[in-house]
Order: structure tokens, then C-alpha cells, then sequence
């Protein structure tokens, strides 16, 4: 088995026996911030895995919201082959399913392609870019455990005139970026659509797939610039996309949220 170090994250206990315990202070609307439901999935997921192979892609389903307190995980295994594991696993409230992930892990395999993601130029560094204020009952509550810093486009509710922006993230406890820093990080972003907006109004990500650009993304902790837009929006429903770069200014990781917009 997989050996897992104890979860870096404040206000979040996890025990042998499945059952993850998460404080008020993760709380997005009415449901656990999605990112770290990722967060709790994978770590089950590698639990069972037989050696610690990278993850390469995750897919993630928001079936209902997840409250604070109790949560049940679990995971297994669907098929090991030469190169990938496919897994899965199930996050719980009492009996209501609330989150389903589908995992991919994959060795290296001799291939002559290399393709890498362009850089993009951050509009302004993170020591100059304007950080989003925490505004109770407006802002969820955890989004104190994140730095985000604007680098370019709007702040959520002020009238922007594109769907899209650059933010400097990190999490504020982290001393390293690992995986588990990485997917919350990827997660932690409102939705670029609410830039538009004028006024508050909530929205809320209905399925999400990360796609790993290395095998390794662990780094000295460093805010990481995501770049994101929205793509198309119609009915109440939103595609968004975005690209997340390390400290060093490389693309790690792909993100695309499916989310429902209110406003």
C-alpha cells in the first residue's frame, strides 16, 4: 500500500477507518470546497494503489452538497494494467453519494513526442497585483486559507468586460506545492463569469477534469499563476477552462469546469 503523510490542510482530520472529519472553516455555500473533496478522493484512491504511480488525469462529478462534519470516503481500484490504474472513489454524506471521482495513474511510456504547454506572460507579478479582499457572507469561508492575488481582468461582482482573468494563488499554510496543493489550487478560483456581474450571486461547479502536463509537480512553495476563461455560457451553464503554471513559469496542470451560474 500507498503511504500517505498526514493532511496538511487546518480543520481537516482524516482516520484510518474512511471517515474524514472538516471544519465550518472549508465551507463553500452549502457544501465542503470542491477542491478539497479532489484532495480527500485521490488520497484514497492511492491508498490502494501498489506503488506510487503520478496522476494523470481526474475527473470529478458534484452530485450533491457535501455539509461539514463526518464525510465518508471510499475508494477502489476498477483496473491495473502495463502503464495505468483507473480508480475510483465515493465521498459521503451519511447515505447520499455526494462526489464521485474517476482517477488515472500512469508510468512513463518511451515515446518521441514532446509537446509543451506556451508560457504565458503574467500581466503584472505577484508583488504588484491587487489581492481579493475576504468579505463575510460574500466571499466563502475558505477562501481564508488562499492568497489570491489579481494579476489581470476583474474581481467577482465588479462589472469586468471579458470572462477571463490571471490570479496568483497559493495556500496560505503550505510550505510545499505538492499534489494535494496543486488540485486545491486548481479548484480555488471563482468562476471567471462572475466578473461580469455587478452584483453577488452565487455559482456552483457541476463536473471538473484536471489533466497533469509532468509526473511531478512537488516545489518549494511559491504562488502559481492560473490563467483562466470562460469559453461559452448560455442557459444558466458555463464551460471554463484554465492553465495553472509553478513558480518557475512552466504549465503543470489543465483544468475544465462544467459550473451553473445564478446570476
Amino acid at each position: 500500500m500507498t503511504c500517505l503523510t498526514p493532511l496538511a490542510f487546518p480543520a481537516v482530520v482524516e482516520d484510518a477507518s474512511g471517515i474524514a472529519r472538516i471544519g465550518d472553516a472549508w465551507l463553500q455555500g452549502r457544501s465542503v470546497f470542491g477542491g478539497l473533496q479532489a484532495v480527500l478522493g485521490v488520497r484514497a484512491m492511492r491508498a490502494r494503489l501498489a506503488e506510487p504511480l503520478p496522476l494523470r488525469t481526474l475527473q470529478t462529478t458534484f452530485i450533491a452538497p457535501l455539509p461539514a462534519g463526518e464525510i465518508r470516503v471510499e475508494a477502489q481500484l476498477l483496473r491495473a494494467g502495463k502503464s495505468t490504474v483507473h480508480a475510483e472513489a465515493r465521498l459521503y454524506d451519511g447515505s447520499q453519494l455526494a462526489c464521485l471521482m474517476v482517477a488515472v495513474f500512469g508510468s512513463a511510456r518511451p515515446s518521441t513526442i514532446a509537446i509543451d504547454t506556451p508560457p504565458v506572460a503574467a500581466a503584472r507579478p505577484a508583488a504588484q497585483s491587487a489581492e481579493l479582499p475576504f468579505v463575510a457572507g460574500i466571499t466563502p469561508p475558505f477562501l481564508k486559507m488562499f492568497r489570491m492575488r489579481w494579476a489581470d481582468g476583474a474581481f467577482p461582482y465588479c462589472g469586468g468586460a471579458r470572462p477571463s482573468f490571471q490570479v496568483w494563488a497559493e495556500l496560505r499554510e503550505a510550505t510545499v506545492v505538492d499534489e494535494a496543493t496543486v488540485i486545491a489550487l486548481a479548484d480555488s478560483i471563482p468562476s471567471p463569469a462572475l466578473s461580469l456581474l455587478r452584483r453577488p450571486s452565487p455559482a456552483s461547479s457541476l463536473t471538473w477534469t484536471l489533466e497533469f502536463l509532468r509526473a511531478h509537480v512537488d516545489a518549494p512553495a511559491a504562488p502559481w499563476l492560473i490563467d483562466a476563461t470562460v469559453t461559452s455560457a448560455a442557459d444558466g451553464y458555463g464551460a471554463q477552462t484554465a492553465t495553472l503554471f509553478d513558480g518557475d513559469g512552466r504549465a503543470a496542470v489543465l483544468s475544465r469546469q462544467s459550473v451553473v451560474i445564478f446570476g
